[in-house]
């Protein structure tokens, strides 16, 4: 008995899945539950994926989608999205009911949580009016354990007509139990029951006269008492018909029997009092108190209160008074455990980097090799390259660690939920405090992540305000000119702290800005509500240390610095050619700089600088660089002993402090790269959006740095 895992691929959001079966013998099995069950751990554990895994609602956002064998039968395992219900009301909810309706598959496991069961049973409860074959995997086991919540399973198992199967999957307790069952209801070799729930009986009259006519349009491609239950429903869910005549192959709103049967049994329900809310609101009436009556005969709690401890937690965490404030000092801790712990490790980086560079010289001295052909590969490409990772490494290995474990233990949510109202405030949705955490690592990464967010409107305001947080990308630099510009003004015990509270200070900024866009936005080109929402607070978890690490470290880590690589090689090689290519008596790079020194004075920079991050554009990690490559004027980048000797050069180049203090404010606060933009058009599908992300934070740097560089020259201190 075992898994053989295979090769995936993924599924766009949104789109009705249509999934081509290559045997009669592969199965396809859908993967649906509540957000935050652990899915995702179960999906991975069967299919050998690293897909992204964290303790916080709204994670996957489209199919994705993996082939594994067991017992040598063959499977598709599709994870959709975390949902609470099929009654569509969001693109999480769209993309689940569509593929669990209309992608046919073989089976459905639904995924439920042991330590919050009757929430969960709701879902459970809605899918199987659709289909009988499911398996019902009760996840956490080993946590409702803990909190002394005993599950009676097969009694569950009895009252849904389904197999239940009990699972730790993160231990990877019952995955294979789990796949017997699958195996066995999707090959036919084990019966289960449709569900019926009982309806009010206006409602129940309203169906039979339905389903009648429903059955001879379904052609037994569905369930027709759900089929005619949710064309009751369609005023509240509209694009549910164009899914089903899609499904179906027919035009229900054109065939007048259906037309009929329906005008004549929502005048029934009407003159019984109901109306389309009222309708949709006994509906799930029924499948809540089913859920409940379920949940008592099936779980036993030993202690009622088993979540106290969670709820003394919130209430400091959550709080008004306390909850930002520790949320800064959480990020602050974070920030100067980054920053202390990268020095040593960068500078080994460096050092070992920069040692294979020299024997890459003496090797092409060995070999004859032309003096541009050393300049070009080694001095630009290679040179690039050691610079970028022997400075971005460090960080994001520290970095993305402690974040993920912050995301792992549930803290992510609750920042979601201290900082919903400021967000509602300026007309913007409360889960882009979430997306806006995801930028902090990477803005492509925070972008792709609003699809989280349900309102077009809103959703939209956060992709074009997510440049405005600082990206992985940019620590770097704003750690680098705080150390040597601004640390220094305090004793040296105290210089560490000092720049994590500026650099706090900084990304401080980069939120209220966000904020104060986002207000703008929708006041002006993006006017209207803001959206109310559900966030569920998960329990708090111990993080699993090891594959925390390991999840970081591949899932992001490298993810971004191979990315940054990526573009950062072609980059050294072309700024090393601007540097060495002379029109008359001056580098195309030193022109260029002289072109822009005027407006760059008047931003309280020089043209070097802006020219950095104009040819930055295709990754922020190179800004540095640049800088460095053009102030020696020797067409490549110098390796540095200590931060000392860069400022050294900096201040020789006349760099004050109002310079330091302009170049992280348009370090926060400039276009996005490359990657980025990219991101944005394949997101909003317009490059009008995307030339409004690339102006937006550009304008507010410049125009903030515009500010303090006038402030300081009249006041005589530039």
């Amino acid at each position: 008995m075992g898994l053989t895992k295979q090769s995936t691929r993924s599924a766009a959001s949104g789109d009705v899945p249509a999934i081509v079966k290559s045997s009669d013998q592969e199965k396809v099995i859908a993967l649906a539950g509540n957000p935050n069950v652990g899915k995702s751990t179960v999906f991975n554990a069967l299919t050998g994926l690293n897909q992204h895994t964290g303790n916080w609602p709204g994670k996957t956002v489209s199919n994705a989608q993996g082939r594994y064998s067991h017992n040598g039968r063959d499977f598709i395992l599709v994870d959709i999205p975390g949902t609470y219900s099929l009654m569509a009301s969001s693109v999480e909810e769209e993309v689940a009911r569509d593929f669990v309706c209309f992608g046919q598959p073989d089976a459905v496991v639904v995924v439920a949580d042991a330590t919050c069961l009757e929430r969960n049973l709701n879902l459970v409860l809605q899918i199987l009016e659709i289909t009988d074959k499911v398996v019902v995997c009760v996840n956490l086991l080993d946590e409702a354990k803990k909190k002394k919540i005993e599950i009676d399973l097969d009694e569950l198992s009895l009252n849904l007509g389904v197999p239940v199967i009990g699972a730790a999957a993160r231990s990877g307790k019952g995955l294979q139990e789990l796949m017997d069952a699958v195996s066995a209801v999707s090959f036919g070799e084990r019966r289960t029951f449709q569900v019926k729930l009982p309806y009010d009986e206006p409602i129940e009259r309203a169906l039979e006269s339905l389903i009648p006519i429903v059955s001879r349009l379904t052609q037994g491609k569905m369930n027709p008492r759900w089929a005619a239950l949710k064309l009751l429903d369609a005023d509240q869910d509209p694009k549910l018909i164009q899914s089903l005549s899609q499904f179906l192959d027919c035009d229900l709103e054109g065939c007048e029997e259906l037309c009929l049967g329906l005008k004549v049994a929502r005048e029934q329900l009407s003159s019984a009092g109901y109306t389309p809310e009222t309708l949709r609101d006994r509906i799930v009436y029924r499948v809540v108190k089913r859920s409940e009556i379920i949940y008592h005969q099936c779980v036993c709690l030993e202690n009622p209160c088993y979540n106290g401890r969670d709820r003394k937690i919130d209430k400091f965490l959550t709080s008004k008074a306390t909850g930002i404030p520790v949320m800064l000092l959480l990020l602050a801790l974070i920030f100067w455990i980054t920053i202390n712990g990268a020095n040593v490790p960068s500078d080994l980086i460096a050092g070992f980097l920069f040692g294979i560079q020299d024997k890459l010289t003496e090797w092409l001295a060995s070999i004859s090799a032309p003096a541009w052909v050393n300049g070009l590969f080694v001095e630009g490409v290679y040179r690039t390259l050691a610079w970028v990772i022997s400075v971005m490494l460090p960080p994001m290995a520290i970095f993305f660690p402690l974040f993920t474990l912050l995301e792992d233990s549930g803290y992510l949510p609750r920042i979601a939920f201290n900082m919903d109202k400021h967000f509602k405030k300026a007309g913007a949705h409360g889960k882009q405090s979430l997306t806006m955490c995801m930028g902090f690592g990477c803005n492509a990464c925070g972008v792709i992540g609003c699809r989280i967010i349900d309102s077009p409107r809103e959703r939209l305001i956060a992709i074009l305000t997510n440049n405005f947080v600082p990206c992985n990308g940019r620590f770097p630099t704003l750690i680098a000119v705080i150390t040597m510009f601004f640390a220094g003004a305090v004793a040296l015990p105290l210089q560490s702290i000092f720049s994590t509270l500026m650099l706090i200070g900084v990304i401080l900024l980069g939120i209220v800005m966000t904020l104060l866009i986002s207000r703008f936005l929708s006041s002006t080109l993006l006017k209207g509500e803001p959206s109310s929402f559900a966030l569920e607070l998960p329990p708090y978890r111990t993080p699993q240390i090891g594959r925390v690490i390991v999840r970081s470290v591949f899932d992001r880590t490298l993810f971004v610095l191979g990315r940054a690589a990526a573009v950062a090689a072609p980059a050294g090689l072309i700024i090393w050619c601007m540097a060495n290519l002379y029109v008359g008596d001056a580098s195309i790079l030193t022109h260029c700089s002289q072109f822009l020194d005027p407006f760059a004075k008047l931003l309280g920079m020089d043209g070097v600088i802006l020219l950095a991050f104009i040819l930055g554009f295709p990754a922020n990690e190179i800004v540095v660089p640049i800088i460095i490559m053009s102030y020696l004027c020797t067409g490549s980048m110098m390796e540095f002993d200590s931060l000392a000797q860069l400022h050294t050069l900096l201040t020789d180049h006349g760099w004050t402090w109002v310079t330091a203090l302009c170049v992280m404010i348009f370090s926060l606060m400039h276009f996005p790269c490359g990657t980025t933009c990219f991101t944005i058009k394949k997101e909003t599908g317009s490059w009008k959006w995307t030339a409004l992300a690339f102006f937006l934070p550009t304008a507010c740097g410049m125009t903030l740095c515009f500010f303090i560089s006038s402030i300081a020259r009249i006041c005589g201190l530039a």
